[in-house]
């Protein structure tokens, strides 16, 4: 009896700084799953740095090189020297709760986390330089932009005009990648020449405009479905009362205001071809699912994101393979068929 022929999916990664170890989980588990095959990727932030890493790993040397070059990746971000010893002592170490709240009452962070907050990254002048840097270069970026495996869509937010910029195929250089994760309260912005007009633009962190962006994922050359790796959690109970809590609510709502977005268009457009509005095959039924775990992510906070420590990162990597699991058994055979997402009643 023959293989079952691989069901095609694109790949949408939310931003989200440390906790886009979350979504490294994800990925490791759906990599192991051969029936599902990679078609695109749009990738925001750590989102753009997860999709570099998978599409690179993916061409150098399948699912095997994929899983590797994540492992990478992570273990740069946090100097991880072993991932296995350090999910054996996260299960001996405080709670991913107490973590938060560890950091949140920090004298030192909450030192830094003023001095960021009212210092310009540009008072560094000549000595400053992108503490990604290694991290991307690394990366192998002649892999990123090759035209062998998925396609690869990086989302960036134009200084100047205030507008997303999404790159793709050859257009994914260091820079590209650098400016989709940079936080203009921490790094300078990323300057990149358009070789079309020749005009230099800043660039900054592409989750102000687009986390990640989904209409790159419409072409017809594409598959039906969408599955989002959602790091921002989209509901948080309770009003925000302390600053911590106030700023944390405000960067999730930001951050995922322009999916929101998208998503809600989505809907309008699935409307619009079920009541036969529309001429049949004049846009696309796109079909969303979404992989998260909002209790995880409720327990944590904005400031957790720019804390990549190995417990952490373990913690979030064994919860993305967790959701990954569930959503497996629970949607697979929803791929390609049916919506597991209800936008519906998400926007009613």
């Amino acid at each position: 009896m023959g293989r079952k022929k691989a069901k095609r999916i694109n790949l949408a990664l939310q931003g989200g700084g440390a906790h886009g170890a979350f979504t490294w989980g994800v990925l490791d588990r759906l990599l192991e799953h051969e029936e599902v095959e990679i078609a695109a990727i749009s990738g925001t932030s750590a989102g753009a740095l997860n999709g570099a890493a998978l599409k690179s790993g993916l061409v150098r040397n399948g699912r095997a090189g994929a899983k590797e070059a994540l492992d990478g990746l992570w273990e740069e971000m946090g100097a991880v020297s072993d991932v296995r010893l350090d999910a054996w002592l996260s299960q001996f170490g405080p709670t991913t709760e107490m973590v938060t709240r560890m950091l949140q009452a920090s004298v030192p962070f909450a030192f830094l986390d003023s001095i960021a907050t009212f210092t310009s990254p540009y008072v560094y002048g000549a000595f400053y330089e992108n503490p990604l840097s290694d991290v991307v270069e690394a990366l192998n970026c002649p892999d990123i932009a090759s035209k062998k495996g998925p396609a690869l869509f990086i989302s960036t937010t134009n200084v100047r005009t205030g507008k997303i910029r999404v790159f793709s195929g050859a257009e994914v250089t260091t820079d590209v990648i650098l400016a989709s994760a940079c936080l203009p309260e921490l790094f300078q912005a990323v300057e990149i020449e358009d070789p079309v007009t020749g005009v230099t633009d800043p660039y900054w962190d592409g989750g102000y405009t687009g986390n990640p962006a989904l209409f790159p994922l419409f072409e017809p050359e594409f598959p039906q479905d969408v599955v989002i790796v959602n790091i921002n959690p989209l509901e948080r109970p309770g009003t925000p009362k302390t600053p911590e809590e106030i700023q944390n609510r405000i960067n999730e709502i930001s951050f995922n205001s322009s999916m929101l977005r998208e998503l809600r268009a989505i809907q309008f457009v699935r409307n619009l071809i079920a009541e036969k509005r529309l001429p049949a095959g004049s846009m696309k039924d796109v079909l969303i699912h979404m992989i998260a775990d909002d209790d995880l992510m409720q327990d944590l906070s904005a400031r957790t994101k720019l804390v990549p420590s190995p417990l952490l990162l373990s913690r979030m990597k064994e919860a993305g393979r967790a959701a990954c699991d569930r959503f497996l058994e629970a949607h697979f055979d929803d791929l390609g068929k049916r919506a597991s997402v209800d936008l519906k009643a998400m926007f009613a």
